[in-house]
């Protein structure tokens, strides 16, 4: 993989302040440089892949900022300008009076060859969402995949805010012979992606930061309509889009379905279930977690159906190792589910076992072995406390080197932190509980000893209102219980009170049973 970078530094620095520009040329670090903060009355700075740095011991004037306005583009609709034949973007913030009083110059860079990751999905032909925090690289990716297409493909590029092409009517060099349709306003974008498909005859539409509901219907427009689609989105996760109202239609959306009884007790489930509404506009889904590391979902309708079943999708990881070639690591087969001993945690009314995720060969287990355990965002006094009340013996570290297992959250999980990501690639088994409970500490516990254990009728009730709770402090209307014993119904009502949520008891005994509302 040769990686090109073209940043047209020079360009940017022109335009700033000359004590700023000063500041910039002695500090160098041109390639982790990312924005310089304008803002009046407060120092300037920097900011950096690593950090801020202070640029100036004086206040920024009134005069300095005019100074930068005057010497860049006009500000459109979305207080974004910048500067022509370059990728750098200026973005304003007013005062009340529509005065700019503050200025976020970020670089725009065109690196050649960052495609290369997943060039072979770019070239397939598929759908394609990108997925990532804000300045991870998405639009420096979607820059290059317009360029690589456009040698033999018609592509267009929808391009909102310049961001793409650059600043001007000549788009910048870096998109290759890919045509660019410029924006006139924001709320305008899904008009023009419309327009793109009925008057330029595109075999690929390129979009940037798709995050309204007319553009998230224009793409799916586009999609049928047989034109392949390459856009991104704010995001770090797939379970992220599922639960942005807006955007979750990209993916295929949501929706309430309420099953027959004897499906529901087919499936192990409540009889109102989360299902996936239509087949996903994208049917690729790529998380970009830093700028070298990517988990590809390369079936988006089985991902988010595996998300709505309580089950983590298992995408596939790819990265460049310290040489710079592409890595990829599949995905794994996932567990088979099955009952667990009433201490899973439930999604959807279904009680997953906690599962080991990497899939990979984990040391013998046994009644007399220490357990040597690495918490990642999980609460070690109630580690201790479950292990205590297990009687099996275990050790806390601080440094995973030393440990045999890493233990988190299934949200830390989905995160994909560089402690996890590591523990995975030196084939450390890797178990993700649903809560950070004493409950499911024990659970995984005794899957870890393989310890014999009967239900506990009264932890089963319990963690069945935990997850009920959870689902309505999350946006559920309603939950039913299974039906309980006047005992255990008590414990369940507490718990709901707890939360200041409604409880109420419903049906004749044996099969009397709460039913848990928002007020």
């Amino acid at each position: 993989m040769h990686e090109r970078i073209t940043d047209d530094l020079g360009a940017m620095l022109d335009v700033l302040p000359a004590a700023v520009c000063d500041r910039l040329r002695e500090i160098g670090r041109q390639d982790s440089f990312l924005e310089v903060i304008l803002d009046l009355g407060r120092v300037p700075t920097a900011r950096y892949t690593d950090g801020e740095v202070v640029l100036s011991t004086q206040e920024v004037a009134s005069e300095e900022i005019a100074g930068v306005v005057s010497r860049i583009g006009d500000f459109d609709a979305d207080n974004r300008a910048g500067i022509a034949r370059t990728l750098h973007r200026i973005s304003a913030i007013r005062n009340r009076k529509g005065d700019v009083v503050g200025l976020t110059c970020r670089v725009g860079r065109a690196v050649y060859g960052t495609i290369d990751i997943v060039k072979d999905i770019i070239e397939s032909g598929r759908n394609v969402l990108l997925l990532g925090a804000p300045g991870v690289g998405k639009t420096t990716m979607l820059r290059e995949a317009a360029r690589v297409l456009a040698d033999a493909k018609r592509v267009v590029i929808v391009d909102t805010s310049n961001e793409i092409g650059g600043d001007g009517d000549i788009p910048h060099p870096a998109v290759g012979r890919a045509r660019r349709m410029q924006v006139a306003e924001p709320i305008l974008q899904h008009e023009v992606m419309i327009e793109a498909v009925e008057n330029h005859n595109p075999e690929v539409i390129i979009i940037d930061e798709i995050g309204r509901e007319l553009e998230a219907a224009a793409a799916r427009t586009i999609a049928e309509r047989g034109v392949q689609l390459i856009g991104t989105a704010h995001g770090r996760t797939l379970d992220n889009l599922l639960l942005n109202p807006t955007l979750c239609d990209l993916v295929g959306g949501i929706e309430s379905v309420t099953l027959s009884d004897e499906e529901a007790r087919r499936r192990g489930t409540q009889k109102t279930v989360l299902e996936r509404r239509a087949p996903p506009t994208f049917g690729v889904l790529i998380e970009i977690q830093d700028r070298q590391q990517l988990a590809v979902h390369l079936n988006v309708s089985e991902a988010v159906d595996a998300l709505l079943r309580g089950r983590l999708p298992e995408p596939e990881l790819r990265y460049r190792d310290e040489n710079g070639q592409v890595q990829v690591e599949k995905a794994s087969s996932p567990a088979p589910e099955r009952k667990a001993n009433g201490n899973g945690r439930q999604i959807n009314g279904r009680q997953p076992n906690n599962r080991e995720l990497t899939g990979r060969p984990r040391p013998v287990r046994g009644a007399g072995k220490t357990a040597v355990i690495y918490p990642y965002g999980v609460a070690r006094n109630r580690l201790l406390q479950a292990a205590k009340r297990l009687s099996v013996p275990i050790q806390i570290v601080d440094n995973p080197g030393v440990a045999e297992m890493l233990v988190t959250l299934k949200n830390y999980y989905r995160r994909r932190p560089r402690a996890i990501v590591d523990a995975e690639r030196r084939s450390m088994p890797v178990f993700v509980l649903r809560a950070n409970t004493v409950s499911q500490m024990e659970s995984f516990l005794i899957d870890w000893f393989d310890l014999e254990t009967e239900v506990d009728p009264a932890r089963q009730a319990v963690q069945e209102a935990e997850t009920a709770i959870q689902k309505l402090l999350t946006g559920a209307d309603q939950a039913e219980l299974s039906p309980q014993p006047a005992h255990l119904r008590r414990k369940q009502h507490e718990l709901a009170q707890q939360h200041q949520l409604t409880s109420r008891s419903y049906g004749k005994d044996p099969r009397r049973r709460v039913r848990i509302y928002r007020d």
